[in-house]
């Protein structure tokens, strides 16, 4: 590790606050910095989380540049902040998403030149238009959709969708602004003569997740389960059987320790990272394990129209990110909810304060 001092910008966060103690534990002399601003609900109670490791916090928000004059030297900048919603936006004013997706991820790069760090970019597969994916043909099976094979479609295979696949199109705003920071970090890298690597990540999961219908949704369907909740199965004939792939937090913390440690190989680089297909779910495959977890089957209800961006099947061909870095996922789906499931038992209270 030649790092000395890392922050992790949406520290407190999902994935921020598991990279943070993922690192802190494996490289216990590294200096780790979250920051974040806690408006996402749940994430102020990671805050101990992250001092019990000797991670130290910063309340701050990347929308405001005065917040982010760190007064400790940064070696390496993780920017994992956003509006994480596929329907922020939508119906709404979309100033918050802009400003922190766009604003916010300029204002960091912007601290990454001054302070001459290398930057580590968690964009999103939403980059990719919606439209496209939903062009490509699809058969419908017991449990979930399978795409036809034999396609000709440029960044498509049956592994999943390269970063080679289309990206005119609409993507959702979220999407677009996580496509207009990655151009422009593009541009910071060559101009500046930093460093750094954009990932386009699909569905994560594992503990310490606050999901939401629009933003980790297998763990969303999970707490639903476990506390009792309604669900709907929303589009696509209303029978669940849309596709992710997921991807365990742990999984993505080793192709971020990997990237670490080989930045100099690989500055300038766009992966796609995701479970893939052999690490994916449908909603109903995903009902069926939540029901057996937890014991509890739940009112399900069907919405047959499709809202804005939303896509029948998504899988992540991770062929470059391996070719590059040996890495692969690791952990299946059901190893991502079965550590969920546990996660909620112990907090079960916390989190039924909290979130419901």
């Amino acid at each position: 590790m030649k790092y000395k001092t890392i922050l992790i910008t949406g520290g407190a966060g999902f994935v921020g606050s598991n990279l943070a103690v993922s690192l802190k534990n494996k490289y216990p002399k590294l200096k780790v910095m979250a920051l974040d601003n806690l408006k996402r609900r749940g994430s102020e109670l990671n805050i101990l989380r992250l001092k019990e490791e000797g991670i130290g916090f910063i309340h701050a928000d990347i929308r405001c540049p005065e917040d982010l004059k760190i007064a400790a030297k940064i070696d390496l900048l993780i920017e994992c902040s956003a509006e994480p919603s596929v329907l922020a936006g939508f119906r709404q004013d979309p100033g918050y998403l802009v400003n922190t997706n766009l604003h916010g991820a300029i204002n960091c790069f912007e601290l990454a030149r001054a302070q001459k760090s290398d930057i580590i970019f968690l964009s999103t597969s939403r980059v990719y238009a919606y439209q496209a994916l939903n062009s490509l043909k699809i058969k419908e099976l017991d449990t979930r959709f399978v795409w036809e094979p034999g396609q000709k479609t440029r960044g498509w295979s049956e592994q999943g969708i390269s970063t080679e696949f289309t990206i005119d199109g609409p993507k959702t705003l979220y999407g677009a602004t996580k496509l207009s920071a990655e151009i422009l970090l593009q541009e910071y890298l060559s101009r500046f003569g930093l460093k750094g690597v954009i990932n386009r990540l699909g569905v994560i999961a594992g503990p310490w997740q606050f999901g939401k219908a629009d933003q980790g949704v297998f763990t969303f369907w999970l707490l639903a389960h476990y506390f009792k909740k309604e669900l709907n199965y929303i589009g696509f004939g209303g029978k669940g059987k849309q596709v992710r792939d997921l991807l365990h937090v742990e999984d993505l913390f080793e192709l971020i320790d990997l990237e670490i440690n080989s930045l100099d190989k690989i500055s300038g680089r766009t992966y796609n990272a995701g479970g893939g297909r052999q690490v994916s779910l449908s909603l109903l495959e995903a009902t069926e394990e939540c029901s057996r977890l937890t014991g509890n089957r739940i009112k399900t209800g069907r919405v047959l129209k499709e809202r804005p961006g939303d896509i029948g099947i998504y899988l992540t061909d991770n062929r470059k990110v391996s070719e590059d870095l040996g890495w692969k996922p690791k952990r299946s789906a059901l190893k991502a909810l079965s550590d969920t499931y546990r996660w909620i038992r112990t907090y079960e209270k916390l989190l039924r304060q909290s979130l419901f």
